[in-house]
């Protein structure tokens, strides 16, 4: 089997999970408290305007913890597809390659990734029309700006997303691969304030948020972006990641 025929049946396999919904949820959970509290926005003394105020404070928490955390999950839930009812088994049983079946369910998890970095924008502009509409201040920005932000945080997150692919599939029990998983986020704030942040791929994403808020405010601290070494090592990172996923895949049940 090909590739692309392993992509189109894992897609398959989500399409009855309660991986969306789970992905909603998270957002829901990141944007709502911020109409809660968009009078907060008003009282910020950095010199951010209120409305990129409103739509950074919810990318930094976004990508502090929601993100990453509900990755984690969903992660361990597209893993898991495969070992409920011993239906690894039955797959290795069949004539394929479990290196293109790992593949296959990291292109999942991108599209699933995608989806909810999608979802956010949604949201947040649902969220940002009602907190106009309640304090009669315009906090809607350009739809260009913000999927500009979120495409950054998207492409920044797949190191992130090959890593934790990796320990899914690494620790097949699922406590172990979800308290390994919420662990590494703690990190990510000591780390961008290092001069090797490049070598931690969980804090790419926040690195990218807290860069943008240290240019627009005037007492938060400046992250300078260096493509050099960071693309390179995010690269690196990203292939050996999947490159022990894919050996890794299968292997305890193949013996």
């Amino acid at each position: 089997m090909k590739l692309i025929s392993f992509i189109r049946i894992e897609f398959k396999k989500i399409k009855r999970s309660k991986i969306i919904p789970i992905l909603l949820l998270a957002m829901l959970v990141l944007w709502f408290p911020s109409l809660i509290n968009v009078e907060m926005n008003f009282d910020m003394e950095t010199g951010i305007t209120p409305e990129n105020s409103l739509l950074i404070q919810g990318l930094l928490a976004m990508t502090g913890f929601i993100y990453p955390a509900s990755m984690i999950v969903i992660t361990l839930l597209i893993n898991q597809n495969e070992h409920s009812n011993s239906g690894i088994l039955k797959m290795l049983s069949l004539p394929v390659n479990p290196k293109y079946l790992s593949l296959a369910k990291f292109v999942v998890l991108l599209a699933l990734a995608a989806l909810q970095v999608l979802l956010s924008v949604a949201i947040y502009y649902m969220v940002v029309f009602l907190a106009s509409q309640a304090t009669d201040y315009n906090f809607i920005l350009s739809p260009l700006a913000v999927l500009k932000e979120v495409s950054l945080i998207y492409v920044t997150s797949i190191p992130m997303l090959a890593f934790y692919w990796m320990i899914s599939v690494f620790f097949q029990t699922p406590i172990f691969a979800i308290g390994i998983g919420l662990a590494s986020i703690v990190p990510s704030v000591l780390m961008i304030n290092t001069r090797v942040w490049y070598l931690y791929p969980i804090c790419y994403p926040y690195y990218i948020v807290a860069s943008r808020y240290g240019k627009l405010a005037s007492n938060f601290p400046n992250f300078d972006i260096t493509f050099i070494p960071w693309i390179p090592a995010a690269c690196f990172i990203t292939v050996l990641c999947l490159g022990i996923a894919c050996v890794q895949f299968g292997k305890k049940e193949r013996r």
